[in-house]
């Protein structure tokens, strides 16, 4: 997903692919959905009608949910154009890495221009590149939305990599010590990579243009606050396996999972910071009830973070072997209860915002 390391989800159709192994980042984007008609009737309300409508979605990834967040502003766009007769022409944008599978994003593409076209002409582009980076021509977009993308980093956090602070040191008391600091360290990365991203949004998006973006974080003043990371369960597993000698000490300790899920209030004040948008709405999303939990078995979870964590795990350690010891080692600790494991959390900020004009 986006960033400027060579970051991917496993690909094809296989056991282990993400587009079989997306259910909860699915749930994620279901829970986006009234925010995105919402968009849409706020651009629909600004101007009455449009006669081409620009969507993008940044960081698209692969598989059903590839199509997931465009169908539904399609589907809104739809309703709201019956009402003004002629319905627009619209241009759909898919972007993530070039490492991305695009070759099962194109054969999704087919079926859904198919669908789409009923109800109005519909051009559909695939656009590779980071969003860190400028990727479309200025006031060339209506709608932006991204989910589960921008909580992935450009880099690894700097101050943590030059001065050789672990992300999760082995010593329970060192770690403890440590974690203000690394939290402060992922913070500052966050703060600039996302500054970076809205500022060119803001270049690309029409005035009055809106952005629905959703990502894993914690609500300020919560009991998770700045407790839960997404990388803490799989930091633990890691961990776990250093001590059983199944991975090098020295090699996970200079290992940094490139992602961060910020709290509301920093969002909030990032956003603000930066200054090209309104936001018209931050809340947080109920992920867990739209999830079939007899489907999120102990082998169900560790394929899970299989397809999202085994192309970067191999690039860095270099061992298929470490990658398998990892899916055994998550299935254990799921079926034996690890509450490091088994009960981490993580709750996911939904933020709907309007390009000042």
């Amino acid at each position: 997903m986006a960033s400027t390391q060579s970051l991917y989800m496993n690909q094809g159709e296989g056991e282990a692919s993400y587009a079989r192994n997306s259910l909860f980042q699915s749930a994620v984007q279901n829970g986006m959905k009234s925010a995105i008609q919402e968009a849409v009737k706020c651009l629909w309300k600004s101007t009455k009608s449009y006669s081409s409508v620009v969507i993008a979605d940044l960081g698209c990834s692969s598989g059903p949910n590839a199509l997931a967040l465009v169908s539904m502003a399609v589907d809104a766009i739809h309703h709201y154009a019956v009402q003004e007769q002629i319905p627009p022409e619209l241009c759909i944008l898919l972007n993530d890495l070039p490492d991305n599978d695009f070759n099962n994003v194109a054969k999704n593409l087919v079926a859904f221009q198919e669908s789409a076209q009923s109800t109005g002409h519909v051009l559909t582009s695939i656009v590779p590149g980071s969003f860190y980076k400028r990727l479309f021509t200025s006031s060339s977009l209506h709608l932006v939305l991204t989910s589960n993308s921008v909580n992935w980093l450009s880099e690894a956090p700097e101050d943590l990599r030059k001065n050789g602070i672990p992300m999760y040191d082995g010593d329970d008391d060192l770690r403890k010590a440590r974690r203000p600091l690394v939290l402060e360290a992922y913070a500052r990365q966050f703060r600039k990579d996302f500054t970076r991203f809205l500022n060119f949004r803001a270049q690309e998006l029409v005035p009055g243009g809106q952005m629905v973006i959703s990502l894993p974080g914690t609500c300020a003043g919560g009991p998770t606050c700045q407790s839960n990371q997404p990388w803490d369960a799989i930091a633990f597993i890691l961990n776990d396996m250093a001590s059983r000698g199944a991975i090098a000490r020295e090699k996970l300790d200079s290992f940094y999972i490139p992602v961060y899920g910020p709290s509301d209030k920093e969002l909030r004040e990032i956003i603000q910071d930066e200054n090209s948008f309104t936001i018209n709405k931050i809340q947080i999303l109920d992920v867990i009830s739209g999830i079939d939990k007899s489907s999120m078995t102990p082998k169900k979870v560790a394929l899970m973070v299989r397809a999202v964590y085994e192309p970067m795990m191999v690039q860095y350690f270099g061992q298929a072997e470490v990658v398998e010891e990892l899916v055994r080692s998550v299935e254990w600790h799921m079926s034996t209860g690890t509450p490091q494991v088994a009960a981490a959390s993580l709750s996911f900020l939904c933020v709907s915002l309007t390009k000042k004009i």
